[in-house]
């Protein structure tokens, strides 16, 4: 079941124009010998083409660009059917890669992403990645809206294992693979992978099991100290937010996320779903940021 207070008009007017062109095309290729059309049949289709390319260049130069930051055990691609439907209503999107090595140098390379990125955005951050981008969006003007899917909202001087343990319901101690390494200063450091067999229950469990299994063997690990490192800012403090609370999260309890939007007076939507959220449900996930996309735009 989803609680949802807003809807969005699908913009489809550029596909369906490129349709037609593409049709007129086929049309003039068959009918250029059996029935003689003429070369201006050929420009008119041709000119419609570009029309079309044309308004959907425009469409997209009015809408803010949509920068996604994935988090733990997961990378850029848990994002693609957002993507897809992003794209499809004209919105430009960047998947940005997260380092998933600590709240304050991710939010640096985050920062060089918005950077290259001209016009306004709307930021979004999934589990970690809602740790990392309160920190980068703060004093940035161009960061219109946050949106924070099944994700961290932490305030100054809060870790992400501070807050998933307010409250009861994580199982995810119990799913961690730890592995310890050396680093190049000699010290000691330890990333966090999911242990496979038990991704798509832990992660993924709305997910069909196919593709969970791909997302367990490509996922990303977490160094640690990520989760243990402080916030040192909050720009949802700032700036309007909008959140997906997962209730079926076996992550980051329900509770833990009701707890961090209702703190940042975030528009929120729930949803009975898993922490891959955004993997099970990318139509509501992509609604909820074109709401955000709407809502502030001027």
């Amino acid at each position: 079941m989803v609680s949802n207070k807003g809807g969005r008009k699908r913009l489809v007017t550029g596909v369906v124009s490129t349709l037609t062109a593409g049709l007129a095309l086929g049309a003039f290729a068959l009918s250029g010998t059996a029935n003689g059309a003429s070369a201006d049949t050929a420009t008119e289709a041709v000119d419609t083409v570009q029309h079309a390319k044309a308004k959907n260049k425009t469409k997209n130069k009015n809408k803010p660009t949509i920068v996604l930051e994935h988090g733990a055990f997961a990378d850029g691609s848990s994002w693609n059917g957002v993507i897809a439907e992003l794209r499809a209503d004209g919105y430009p999107v960047v998947a940005a890669a997260n380092p998933l090595r600590g709240p304050s140098a991710d939010a640096a390379a985050l920062r060089t992403v918005l950077d290259h990125v001209a016009g306004p955005k709307i930021l979004v951050g999934h589990s970690y990645g809602g740790n990392v981008i309160s920190q980068a969006a703060t004093d940035d003007p161009d960061v219109k809206a946050l949106v924070y899917v099944a994700a961290f909202l932490p305030a100054p001087g809060e870790s992400a294992l501070e807050l998933t343990g307010k409250f009861p319901g994580s199982t995810l101690p119990d799913a961690l693979d730890p592995v310890t390494y050396q680093q190049a200063d000699g010290s000691a450091a330890t990333d966090l992978y999911i242990q496979q067999d038990k991704f798509r229950r832990q992660f993924a469990a709305d997910v069909p099991a196919k593709q969970a299994a791909l997302m367990a063997a490509a996922q990303r690990p977490i160094a640690q100290a990520a989760l243990e490192e402080k916030a040192t800012s909050a720009a949802w403090k700032t700036k309007p937010s909008w959140a997906v609370v997962t209730t079926r999260d076996l992550n980051i309890p329900a509770a833990a996320q009701r707890f961090m939007a209702e703190r940042a007076h975030a528009r929120t939507t729930e949803v009975a779903a898993s922490h891959s959220v955004a993997v099970s449900h990318p139509h509501l996930v992509a609604d909820i940021i074109e709401q955000a996309a709407h809502t502030t735009a001027h």
